[in-house]
């Protein structure tokens, strides 16, 4: 993705990415730095907690298998304040 912006949390090895084209700002926490305006990197970090601790259950996962256990982390993590069973309904009557 030549041209991205990407923020992270100033890890060192992240500032590879400046090398492979991409748009690279750190978000210093060791410097109480959170935000630089509208960005953050808290939204990825609760996705990342939300998907070791949800995939932690399966004592590992095929690697082949992995992508899908994903999207399905991603779909509950985006609905996580809402009841979605009636939307599961909606897409098993779909099929």
């Amino acid at each position: 993705m030549d041209g991205a912006a990407i923020y992270t949390d100033g890890w060192k090895s992240d500032e590879s990415l400046i090398l492979n084209g991409y748009d690279y700002h750190r978000i210093y926490h060791h410097e109480n730095e959170f935000a630089r305006g509208k960005n953050h990197v808290n939204g990825i970090e609760s996705f990342w907690s939300f998907c070791k601790r949800r995939l932690a259950k399966f004592n590992g996962i095929a690697k082949a298998n992995l992508l899908l256990h994903l999207k399905e982390c991603e779909f509950r993590f985006n609905h996580r304040h809402q009841n979605i069973t009636p939307i599961l309904k909606k897409i098993i009557n779909r099929c």
